[in-house]
């Protein structure tokens, strides 16, 4: 009973000092979410224009929750947590949007936000029901995904004297 509340702590302790966790449900990858901490659970928006992605996480399933420092960027805690869908218009859909309001950056339509976000977007609430301090060794990173993009090609020899004759004049 100390450990499940022990680890509850840390998870909420860990969760609620992140700017961001990282989310597995049903896709094959983790997807970095900026989220809020309110009564009990990490609270996320997203799948509508402008707002963050949400793929893999249905309700009524569970999802992977892993937590990182925000100082130094490594994996804390993982979660198992519950994923529920709240319904626009409710008490508790109300006091989640006003939370994640309040941590939303950069948005294009300020006050009409909510009435946006109960029109084309899903509020997701994701409950911990069991929690590990204990990691896979190795690393969790995924594989790139093809692309066409190419790196930079090394910068010309004579470019360094090119620029430091235009700071000279």
């Amino acid at each position: 009973m100390t450990d499940t509340l022990l680890g509850l702590a840390l998870v909420e302790e860990a969760t609620k000092k992140s700017g961001l966790i990282w989310v597995r449900g049903d896709a094959p990858a983790a997807r970095a979410l900026w989220h809020v901490w309110h009564d009990g659970a990490a609270h996320v928006v997203g799948d509508g224009p402008g707002e963050q992605p949400l793929p893999g996480l249905v309700a009524g399933a569970t999802a992977q929750v892993t937590v990182r420092s925000k100082d130094k960027g490594g994996r804390i805690v993982a979660w198992t947590a519950a994923v529920t869908e709240l319904a626009p218009g409710t008490e508790e859909w109300d006091a989640a949007v006003a939370e994640l309001k309040g941590k939303r950056l950069n948005a294009t339509d300020g006050e009409a936000m909510p009435d946006r976000w109960a029109r084309e977007c899903r509020v997701l609430r994701l409950t911990p029901q069991d929690s590990t301090t204990e990691f896979p060794d190795g690393s969790l990173a995924a594989v790139p995904q093809p692309s066409e993009a190419t790196t930079r090609r090394p910068a010309p020899a004579a470019l360094p004297r090119l620029l430091l004759k235009r700071r000279k004049r």
